[in-house]
């Protein structure tokens, strides 16, 4: 692994200045920046960033869960520079282009027919709009006008325009635009780490189904739908349940006539060792969300994907009763193309399969961490590996996640700890010594902040 030296004093750095002047960045108090400086990237190849000084920084987190096969990858590249010869953009509303149809294709063949439909936007979160709207105006024409709330897991997360926060359970952004937001239902995630001395985590996973049965048999009537993240909540500090969670909750929706959304837009496209992470529980939600890895990384995609018994409730005459949503850059033909491309490599270079045996490198890089007794909660779903540090050993718990961050770029690695939770979510293109370097890397940046 290449590690070399930082930019040595990155206030100087004129991308920096400008930046801090005239860019407000997301999800960020821009005043931290005062003494946890940016970071300027001209440039990334395969797994690593690098700055205008030429110092490299290897992308433990796939820059926010989205760069699959790395930067500046061949295969990738070429499928949007051959479209850009072709058509950059067209509406889809009356339109329709060979890149949106063929990607629409692949992915209903990818669910084995069960969403056999595809609706496009540019973000999760946009997405995960969709799936709520497309829920609550199905139940409208299914004339159940009082189907119209929703069903969060304590913990969730599922993004921040007005809809999809209502549905995220993350206490910071409650506080700032609670008032903003419809009311919801929030029960317990089935969160492995909650299981007591003796118990599994199925035994975690059917509890918390039997807490969402008993919500699920009082307010049927008004419930529209139930949204989950299968098996990781990754904003949720990196809670991973058992599948027998999303059996559970398929079970639970077809008794009690309500749907099932998966939002799989961080876990989905092999991130947890199959293509959709639902296929671990061997069931189908009724919307399914994916963005982030869809594109490689490359440009901004999402995708709500539904079955065919919710297309044909809008099929009609009549125009009021077609789903009532729109995005200027719906489908654009730039980002299908990233994404056929994406899913032509996973084809032919058996990337679910070579991934099965990553992660057990994966594992090993941080076998480290099962017998350091700083560390508690070492846990792994597929190529997501993550761990809780005991707060018992911060100095201010508060200020670790900035502290890390900081300390880890002078290892010559991106990482960005949630809480006290420290995870890695790399591209599935590192190599073995990369692999095992990033652990080493991990450790060493957690001893100097524990120092």
């Amino acid at each position: 692994m290449m590690k070399k030296k930082l930019i040595s004093d990155v206030n100087q750095n004129r991308w920096v200045e400008r930046s801090l002047t005239a860019v407000w960045h997301p999800c960020t108090q821009m005043k931290h920046h005062e003494t946890f400086p940016l970071i300027a990237i001209t440039h990334g190849k395969g797994p690593w960033l690098y700055d205008e000084n030429g110092n490299a920084l290897l992308d433990c987190i796939s820059s926010w869960w989205t760069n699959l096969f790395g930067h500046a990858n061949p295969r990738i590249n070429q499928a949007i520079c051959k479209q850009l010869e072709k058509i950059e953009h067209v509406m889809l509303a009356g339109f329709t282009h060979p890149p949106v149809i063929e990607l629409s294709e692949k992915l209903a063949a990818l669910t084995k027919g069960h969403l056999g439909h595809a609706f496009y936007a540019s973000d999760g979160a946009s997405a995960v709009e969709i799936a709520l709207k497309m829920s609550h105006h199905y139940w409208q024409l299914n004339h159940q006008p009082n189907k119209k709330k929703f069903v969060c897991l304590e913990n969730g997360y599922h993004g921040e325009t007005l809809g999809a926060l209502a549905v995220t359970d993350v206490a910071i952004f409650r506080e700032a635009y609670g008032s903003l937001l419809q009311e919801v239902f929030t029960v317990g995630s089935p969160d492995a780490r909650k299981a007591k001395l003796g118990e599994t985590a199925e035994d975690v996973a059917i509890q918390a189904a039997q807490e969402l049965e008993k919500l699920f048999q009082k307010e049927q009537q008004n419930i529209a739908a139930l949204i989950i993240e299968p098996l990781v909540q990754c904003a949720g500090q990196m809670a991973m349940h058992s599948p027998e969670y999303l059996r559970q909750v398929r079970i639970l929706c077809d008794r009690y006539n309500i749907h099932l959304i998966a939002d799989e837009i961080a876990v989905g496209c092999g991130r947890t060792g199959q293509f959709f992470a639902c296929e671990h529980a061997g069931i189908w939600p009724d919307f399914m969300t994916l963005s982030k890895g869809i594109s490689g990384g490359y440009l901004p995609l999402s995708i709500c994907l539904t079955t065919e018994k919710i297309y044909r409730a809008f099929y009609s005459d009549q125009t009021q009763q077609g789903f009532l949503h729109s995005h200027s850059y719906t489908g654009n033909p730039l980002a299908c193309a990233a994404a056929l491309a994406c899913l032509e490599i996973f084809e032919s270079e058996t990337i679910l399969e070579k991934n099965q045996i990553q992660a057990q490198t994966l594992k090993h890089a941080f076998a480290w961490a099962k017998t350091d007794d700083r560390i508690e909660h070492v846990r792994q779903q597929g190529m997501i590996l993550a761990f809780d540090v005991n707060n018992q050993f911060l100095r201010n718990p508060a200020l670790f996640p900035r502290e890390m961050f900081s300390a880890s770029l002078g290892e010559g690695i991106l990482i960005r700890p949630i809480g006290n939770t420290i995870y890695v979510m790399p591209p599935y293109i590192l190599t073995d010594p990369q692999t095992i370097q990033m652990g080493k890397s991990v450790q060493r940046a957690l001893n100097q902040v524990l120092a």
